[in-house]
């Protein structure tokens, strides 16, 4: 038996208006989801423990088989992994985002989607004016970068400002959550401030200003942790000996570069709408050809919630249903080796919230031959009747990954 998980990063969602009730799993034409819970089995799941932040961290962390209260330590150090970047003993990582602020409120997390190469030369010129022997600032991809501050300390009370949009910044800056942590948040916050001071006269920003797009105008740290200590996935689940993440975001590699993943880029993989399902669909095939397990990570409906346009959220579940879902499961299912497929998010991104909450997401397992449930549609409604019934945290990973050939 090999296995596939194929996550839609923030697919889960509330009812929607506009779709007369619907969620959006409910309301998009996904005919393979469909058929899949309806030849396999469904459940809920609670990827994020109590006391947790609702992040993409986390909750792939949860479903990639790991116990985040014993191996979390942040989501920048992840994604440093992805980057080259070693976090050393004695360094404090953090995701730095740049974002967009219009009149001291958060405008976007994502400083308008801004390109890698333009994020490249601001994030080099931030390192230029504020890095040192302490600092240092290190490109990532798109308005997602990475801050190492050597002796720093994690005990931060900080906002993810996907989380914040329309809120005044000064509000949301960091706080000290222990005397000894304060010199930590007086230095992120001074560098905030004077990252505006230089990004505000960058001449990337002003051309983006010029053609009418959102300036990335200021740094947002947040998610401080150390380096990680996770056993790989193979010491886990002992029937994984090799396994492979395809993902467009640096957080999905990371996880996967400490998990003992191989990491496959896709070209033309980007973390948005208009990502290269075909090639990732590809790859993933290519990769069950070798490998054991494939986890297939798809940022689209998470950014579409983020935005809150729910048409295209709507559009993304579609494409992953048709494009990427419906291609592998017309090849594996002609092979002579069985193939496992989960289907699930990691959070719901609710389009009428506009960031993650920490709900139970529904989920659905298929493997040939396996007793089907009742239930006859992939949705949030309809996969609380599942046979699995209400499980959390690494139990679905436990139950996917044990599966065994009918």
């Amino acid at each position: 038996m090999k296995y596939i998980i194929i996550l839609g990063d923030g697919m889960a969602d509330w009812p929607v208006k506009e779709f007369g009730g619907k969620t959006i799993l409910q309301n998009a034409r996904k005919p393979y989801m469909d058929m899949l819970a309806r030849k396999g089995r469904t459940g809920m799941l609670k990827t994020v423990p109590d006391g947790f932040h609702p992040g993409s961290e986390v909750a792939n962390m949860t479903v990639m088989g790991y116990d985040v209260t014993k191996s979390f330590e942040g989501r920048g150090v992840l994604e440093a992994a992805n980057i080259g970047v070693d976090i050393k003993p004695g360094q404090m990582g953090m995701r730095c985002n740049i974002i967009c602020i219009q009149d001291g409120i958060i405008k976007n997390h994502s400083a308008g989607h801004i390109t890698t190469p333009e994020a490249d030369e601001l994030i080099k010129a931030l390192d230029k004016e504020l890095g040192s022997d302490r600092v240092h600032f290190h490109t990532g991809i798109q308005y997602r970068h990475l801050l190492v501050i050597d002796g720093g300390r994690k005990e931060l009370i900080c906002t993810p400002p996907h989380d914040v949009p329309g809120q005044p910044f000064r509000d949301l800056m960091i706080k000290a959550a222990t005397p000894d942590a304060q010199p930590t948040a007086d230095l992120l916050n001074d560098l905030i401030l004077r990252s505006q001071e230089i990004l505000s006269k960058h001449p990337v920003n002003l051309k983006r200003v010029a053609e009418g797009k959102d300036p990335a105008n200021s740094i947002w740290p947040w998610s401080p942790g150390y380096r990680p200590s996770m056993q790989p996935i193979s010491e886990l689940y002992p029937n994984v000996r090799r396994s492979s993440v395809i993902s467009a975001v640096d957080l999905i590699k990371g996880i996967g570069h400490y998990a003992g993943m191989k990491v496959i880029d896709v070209e033309g993989a980007t973390g948005l709408f208009d990502t290269n399902y075909e090639g990732k669909a590809q790859a993933a095939i290519d990769a069950l050809k070798t490998d054991d397990f494939v986890y297939v990570h798809v940022e689209a409906p998470d950014e579409a919630g983020h935005e809150g346009n729910f048409t295209l959220k709507n559009r993304t579940v579609e494409d992953l249903d048709s494009r990427l879902i419906g291609p592998i499961y017309e090849e594996v299912s002609k092979w002579d080796e069985p193939v496992a497929i989960a289907v699930l998010p990691d959070h719901p991104t609710p389009c009428a919230h506009r960031t993650h909450t920490s709900d139970p997401i529904p989920f659905l397992i298929y493997a040939p031959g396996m007793d089907a449930d009742s239930v006859t549609a992939f949705d949030e409604e309809s996969c609380k009747q599942g046979g699995y019934g209400n499980i959390e945290g690494t139990e679905f990973t436990k139950i996917f990954l044990s599966l065994e050939s009918v």
